[in-house]
Formats: structure tokens, sequence, C-alpha cells
């Protein structure tokens, strides 16, 4: 009886095992893992077909897979992505044994990835993080076949598509083990045309005993070439890098859009360095190359952070020339000679030169600013300007929380120095802006050596302060505030000093108006400038010679940037300067002009010159001897006009 009954219960089991094993649909699962996708992505992911083949290794296949744009995108927005097939293969005997998720393959036909982001900024490609834990699986290779995508990104000015494609690798290389991945792009991409191909291993990642991951990338984007060309230990944690990262262009500042870092404008450049990366931080090291006509080594890190990623860096060039840095100040860098130049940028330079404005007009990018704090040391070893009178640059720049302090910025000249430094502060849109500088004892034959035949010796000294609020140069210094004064004792001849040193139209008449030799030695020169709201106002000027003293009163807008000076002449004896005629000083800071004074405004002149400053306040003794020592030409020459006074 009993034997009668397991035929009865066996034959439907092994009927029902049998019609699984024959009408057996991965389809019937579509909705579950559907479902488990779209909860995991955050937007709606559906499939046609599901294939699983079982053994030692799982390979899963997705049909006719599609990746729907989150809720609210526009319906009229191509759909996120699409994928005629995705594959992967798990090693389940792994996962049992080390419980180790190991994926040894990945498939992907026909992907087509369609990023895009709204004028609002909403985008369809940020995913959810999964947020899990534990052992990251390891990758192995990834096969793609015809893969495209299309990115669109209206706040970045981008537009451009990708190819992606995986291949066998070249026959000659031991680097690209288990294939290559080709990917191309080309479009605009920050307002400008870029192309560029990225050519790496398919392995996706590496155990540690296995090959360096080849990278080999180079990009264009307008006129910045940018390549990275050599091999990572552990792609993952991007360690053990062994890359030669190259730059150059027209404009460091176009490199802002590839690497998150604001940098002035400058002049054309070419620089090469080696990129690592540890404890959280990219270092660009051993950098060397030119910028414009200088050239430029050192090293750069940028470690990522919030709310702002940081950059330390330390530069160094041994022959540099000042034109080349004019873009920290907001102005045109270079000059219309610098090389490697193209057409546009040698014409924006030639436009700049054409304008009338000497300040730098252009408004300082708070914005790009505050989006990074900095760590700047830079020392230029050899000023190689003709017409500067520099020899050396150091300079320290901090920016933190976006304000920017420069201390210091120091120029040696001769044996003396013009040591400066700078607080600029953000707060409401504008730089609230503190300068003081100190000229100490500076040799004046390396001051007047940019006229080019300047023969003369003295010693130069004084300070200068200032405080303003802009955007800009320009608007800083044409609403700032506050004082310069400047000594200079045993001069060359008035005539280098008011001929050569400006290039100053009739010369010659200039000096006969005055009433002063052609040659005639200068004791001392005192000036003293207050400024007010933009306008620099002569409080006391004294050019002090043997023969006569040359007095000055008048005034600089910053704001305009128009001269009104007058000099005119005060005899130390009844036959020198008699009859001297006044000379006004005029035009603008960029092109100024020096000529006599006409008939009637010379009369006028004169007087108000002569009433302005019979008497150099003695209060400035102890700053001439601050910037001039103890014992000075200019101490003696104050002295002795206000005893004949």
């Amino acid at each position: 009886m009993r034997r009668s009954i397991w035929p009865k219960i066996l034959l439907p089991v092994v009927c029902v095992i049998i019609l699984l094993m024959i009408f057996w649909n991965w389809d019937w699962f579509i909705p579950v893992v559907d479902a488990q996708a779209s909860a995991a992505l955050g937007r709606k992911v559906t499939m046609q077909h599901l294939h699983v083949s079982l053994g030692r290794r799982v390979t899963v296949q997705a049909i006719g897979l599609t990746i729907d744009n989150p809720q609210g995108f526009p319906a009229d927005e191509p759909k996120l992505a699409t994928l005629a097939r995705f594959a992967v293969t798990v090693d389940v005997v792994e996962y049992v044994s080390h419980q180790q998720l190991v994926i040894p393959l990945i498939e992907l036909d026909q992907p087509v990835v369609n990023a895009r982001q709204l004028p609002a900024g909403e985008t369809n490609f940020a995913l959810k993080s999964s947020g899990g834990s534990g052992n990251p699986p390891q990758l192995g290779n990834l096969v793609i076949h015809d893969g495209r995508a299309s990115v669109i990104m209206p706040s970045e000015k981008s537009d451009f598509d990708i190819t992606i494609e995986t291949r066998d690798a070249p026959a000659d290389t031991k680097l690209f083990e288990g294939g290559e991945i080709v990917v191309d792009a080309h479009g605009t991409y920050a307002g400008a045309p870029v192309t560029g191909r990225f050519i790496g291993g398919a392995l996706l990642s590496l155990r540690a005993n296995a090959a360096p991951y080849p990278v080999d990338l180079h990009l264009q984007n307008g006129t910045t070439l940018a390549s990275l060309v050599g091999t990572i230990d552990d792609p993952r944690h991007f360690a053990g890098a062994h890359l030669k990262l190259s730059f150059s262009g027209q404009d460091m500042a176009n490199l802002y859009q590839l690497t998150g870092v604001p940098i002035p404008s400058t002049p054309p450049f070419s620089l090469t360095g080696h990129l690592n990366y540890s404890g959280g931080t990219f270092r660009f090291d051993d950098l060397s190359g030119r910028v414009g006509s200088s050239d430029l080594e050192g090293s750069i890190a940028e470690a990522p952070g919030t709310p702002r990623r940081t950059v330390v860096a330390n530069l160094t060039s041994h022959r540099v020339d000042l034109t080349d840095l004019a873009g920290f100040l907001g102005a045109t860098p270079g000059k219309t000679t610098t090389p490697g130049q193209d057409s546009a940028t040698k014409a924006k330079v030639e436009q700049a030169n054409a304008k009338p404005n000497l300040l730098p007009h252009t408004p300082i990018n708070l914005p790009k600013i505050d989006i990074a704090d900095v760590d700047l040391h830079y020392h230029g070893e050899h000023i190689i300007n003709q017409d500067v009178p520099f020899d050396d640059l150091t300079v320290h720049l901090v920016i933190s929380n976006g304000r920017i302090t420069v201390d210091p910025l120091n120029f040696s000249v001769g044996t003396g120095t013009i040591a400066s430094k700078f607080d600029l502060d953000p707060k409401g849109g504008e730089l609230h802006t503190k300068a003081s500088i100190d000229f100490h004892k500076l040799q004046l034959s390396r001051l007047m050596a940019a006229t080019h035949g300047f023969a003369g010796d003295g010693t130069v000294g004084g300070s200068a302060d200032l405080t303003g609020t802009g955007n800009s140069m320009a608007t800083i210094l044409g609403h700032g505030n506050g004082h310069a004064t400047l000594f200079l004792q045993h001069g060359a001849d008035v005539s280098a000093l008011l001929v050569d040193l400006a290039g100053l139209q009739m010369g010659d008449a200039v000096l006969s108006a005055l009433g002063i030799p052609a040659k005639t030695n200068i004791d001392c020169m005192v000036s003293d400038f207050k400024l007010t709201d933009g306008q620099m106002d002569t409080r006391t000027f004294l050019l002090a010679t043997k023969e006569a003293n040359i007095l000055g009163s008048g005034t600089v807008n910053l704001n305009d940037e128009k001269i009104n000076l007058q000099l005119s002449t005060q005899a130390t004896h009844i036959s020198i300067g008699s009859f001297s005629t006044p000379v006004n000083i005029g035009g603008t800071l960029k092109n100024p002009s020096v000529l006599p004074a006409p008939g009637p405004l010379a009369v006028r002149a004169g007087a108000a010159i002569g009433l302005g400053i019979l008497f150099p306040p003695l209060a400035l003794i102890p700053t001439i001897r601050l910037g001039l020592g103890d014992k000075n030409a200019c101490e003696n020459a104050i002295t002795a006009i206000h005893e004949r006074h």
C-alpha cells in the first residue's frame, strides 16, 4: 500500500519541475527588479527582458533598459539613459567563501546617456547616494560597445557629446592588460570649443599585485591645452600616481574652468610638472615653464574641502617681467612683444595700451575669490624690465574667507627697499582696502637707471598709506584717502630729473623758464601729498639746488587721472631766477605734459605757489630722518628756508 503512494506523490512534483524548466521565464521577476532599481536610483527604471545564467559565475542580463528623468523634469527632455543590453557577471563561489562581492565582467551595449541641466539649475544626473557600507565590490573588465553621451549645462556654458568604446589592448603594450577604454569628446565647454581624448585601462579596479593603471588624456578647451600621461598604482584611491601634467595656453585665468582654482589673467603660458595625490591633497610638484617673458618653477598643492578648497603655492622666477604680473592688479598682462601671443591676445594688449587711463578698471571677481583659501609665496630673483628700477620681488599673498592680505610685497632697489603690505576685506560687494608703503634708503642711481643715460647718485626715502573702497584698483584709488611723502638728498642734475626721467616736452624750455642752469646738482627734494576722496593735494614740494629752490603746488585727481601741478623758482641769491616763469605739469597719469605757463596764467600760478609754499613744515623733519638718516641735506634745506622767512 505504501509503495503505491510514492509514485502518486513524486510524479506531480517531477512534472512541475519539468514544466518549470521548460516554461521558466526570468521576466516574471522584472517588476521586483524594476522596483528595487527605481528605489535605489530615485527615478523610474524599466527593462524589457531579464535573463539569468546560473553556475559558478552567475550572469544577469537586462535587455532594453531605460532610466527616466526625476519627477518634475520636463516631459520633452530625453530620458537620462537607455541601454540595449546591460550584463553583469558575479562570482558566487567567491562571495560564499569570503563574503566578497567580485564582479569579473560588466558589459554595456549601445548605452546612451543624456545629462541635462535646466536653466534654474536642476539636473537629471544627481543620483541618490546608496549610503552602503562594508567592503566595496572588486570590479574586473568593462566592455562597452557604441557608447554615447550628451551633456548640456547652461550654467557652465557647456554643450558637448562623448563617445565611449572599449577595445583590445595594443599588441606592443604591457600597460593595457585586459583592454583599453577610449573616450572622445567634442562640443563646447565654458563657452569655448572643446575636444579631448582619454585612453585608460578597461580594468576597473586593480589588485595589489596587478600592473599600474594607465592614463593618457589630451584635452583642448578654447586656447588651453592640457595633457595627463602616466600610471596610477591604485585608481580607486588615486594612490601611487606617476603622472606628468602639462598645461599651455593664452591665459591661465582660463584654467579656472578645468581646475576650479581662480587665477588672475596672465600672458601666454606653458607649464609642466608631476601630479601626485596623498592625504587628501593633490600636488603639482616640480613645476617648471614660462608665463609670458618670465620663467616659473615651484609647487602647488590643492586640497578639496568645505566650504572652500585650500591652495598652497611656493613659486619662484629667476627672471621676471613685471608686465606679466599686471593681471593681479586687474590690468591686461604682457606686452605686444610677449612671446607666444596669438592674434587675439596681441590685439587685446594693443587695445589696453590704447586706452587713455592708466589705472585698471577691471572689477575684481569676489565670488571667485571666495571659492578657495590661498597661501602663495612668490619670489622674483631678477626683474628684467629695462624701464623699471627694481632688482627683485618678494610676495606673500593669503586669501582667507575671501579676504586678501599681501604682506609683504617688497621690492629691492640697490641697497634699499620698497616695503609694502595690503589688506583687502570684502564687505557689501566691495573691497575695503588698507595699504602702507615704506621707501627706505633707495639708491637714486637705480631709480634713474630706467631713463637710460642718467648719471648721478643720492638717497630716497619716504612713506605712503591708503584707505579706499571699491571693486577695482581704479575705484579704490579714485575714492581713496591717505598720504604720500617722499624725500631725496644729494641727487644728480635737475636737467636729468625734469627731462630724462619723465620724457617731458620742451625740456630746455622748461629749464629756461624756471631760470635754472642746464646742469645743476640737486641737494634735496621734499614732497608731501594728501589724498582725500581720490584727489591728491600738494602740501609741500621743494626741490633745493645751490642756485635756487623749486617750489610746487597743485593736485592729481586719481578719479579722472588728470594732473594739475605748477612749479616755480625761488632764487637763493638775486642773480638766479629773478624773472623765472612758472611751469605747468598737466595731462593725465598715462600721458603727462610739462610746459612753461602762459603770461597771465604764469602770474597767477606764481603767486599761488609763492603764497602756498614759502614755509615748508618743520614737522616733516622727523619723518625725513626715518627715510634718509639723521644727517641729511633735506633737513638742512627746510631749516634754512624757514630761517630766511
